[in-house]
């Protein structure tokens, strides 16, 4: 298995229910992601072999090396869960510790864990001693927000704690829970948790494009950017932060290349999935890569039509005579994402 890469030129792909799946992480993979996080994985319904799961989980050797993000709030599930994916070849893990989402809230898991450090801290030292077994080294990091509540700053001790019980790396986005995604992201929290600690800090958290992931990491000197909405908008993101990481001269966001990334999308799920859900599915997502560009009433009205994978890889086409895409904001990207 590979190992995992925590450095500044290797951006990462945040988990992202709903989307996170495996085609679009070996798309991501084929467009410079080298590493890519799964969508979260409920251990209660692994506990219970929730027939669900199994497709959260499913993955294969080009998607190595993949985290595989779990979510839950009762250490009585974690420890016999982490044994059975560890058993099953799983090496690398996250905990869930900063979705901000209701229905995950109510069961006390994703950010609401940061109103009881003590649990949080208690989880990520469970999943740590049980990879730990793994033949070649699990490996574990926490995913998390500022706080919980408004102002309630707890990230520096719950890094320092994660730290201290073995966890190898640590990602943030900058918000509180009670935020959602309002506001903006505070970066300069990033820089004081990075100088706080000695594991590896990701930052996650307003990265809409490949500029902005650049310019976090100069503004705060963390080891790398998780990227979530801005690779929705296009999975190319990974690829041109490469590049200007590298000093180098980043490929244009165009309708002839988006309509690339998009054929490879469909490849992907069809081989990897190909069932009418994935059908469904990636219909739904195609007209989001196509947001910023003019034009694109046409490309909706077409995807409507298709009613095989044939079909819907025609119309794609109709994406490359798009006019050239306008630059990435908050307004052009999806609102909220799970994450």
């Amino acid at each position: 298995m590979s190992e995992i890469i925590i450095q500044k030129d290797s951006p990462w792909l945040a988990p992202l229910a709903g989307y996170s799946d495996l085609p679009f992480r070996l798309l991501s993979k084929k467009f410079g992601c080298s590493v890519c996080c799964s969508e979260m994985v409920s251990v209660k319904g692994m506990a219970f072999a929730n027939v669900g799961t199994q497709r959260l989980i499913a993955t294969c050797p080009e998607d190595d090396p993949m985290v595989l993000q779990l979510f839950g709030a009762d250490p009585h599930y974690f420890k016999p869960v982490m044994e059975e994916l560890v058993g099953l070849g799983y090496r690398n893990f996250d905990l869930n510790a900063g979705c901000p989402v209701r229905k995950v809230l109510k069961s006390g898991s994703g950010v609401k864990l940061m109103d009881d450090i003590d649990k949080l801290v208690q989880l990520a030292s469970i999943m740590v001693r049980s990879a730990e077994v793994h033949p070649e080294g699990g490996r574990v990091g926490i995913k998390f927000r500022l706080g919980f509540k408004n102002g309630e700053d707890i990230y520096i001790e719950l890094g320092k704690r994660l730290q201290d019980v073995g966890v190898d790396w640590v990602t943030m986005h900058p918000r509180y829970g009670k935020q959602m995604f309002s506001g903006s992201a505070d970066w300069t929290k990033l820089k004081l948790l990075k100088d706080a600690v000695s594991i590896p800090v990701i930052g996650s958290g307003d990265l809409f494009t490949a500029e902005d992931g650049v310019r976090c990491i100069q503004e705060t000197g963390i080891d790398t950017v998780m990227f979530a909405r801005g690779a929705l908008y296009d999975p190319a993101i990974f690829s041109r932060f490469t590049a200007l990481q590298n000093g180098e001269i980043p490929t244009l966001r165009t309708g002839t290349a988006l309509a690339e990334v998009v054929r490879e999308h469909i490849r992907l799920t069809r081989t990897y999935e190909g069932d009418d859900r994935s059908f469904r599915k990636i219909r739904s997502i195609i007209p989001r890569y196509a947001k910023g560009l003019r034009g694109i009433r046409s490309l909706r009205a077409s995807l409507l039509q298709c009613q095989d994978w044939d079909e819907l890889e025609k119309a794609t086409s109709i994406m490359a005579t798009l006019e050239a895409a306008e630059p990435a904001t908050p307004e052009t990207l999806i609102d909220e994402i799970p994450q």
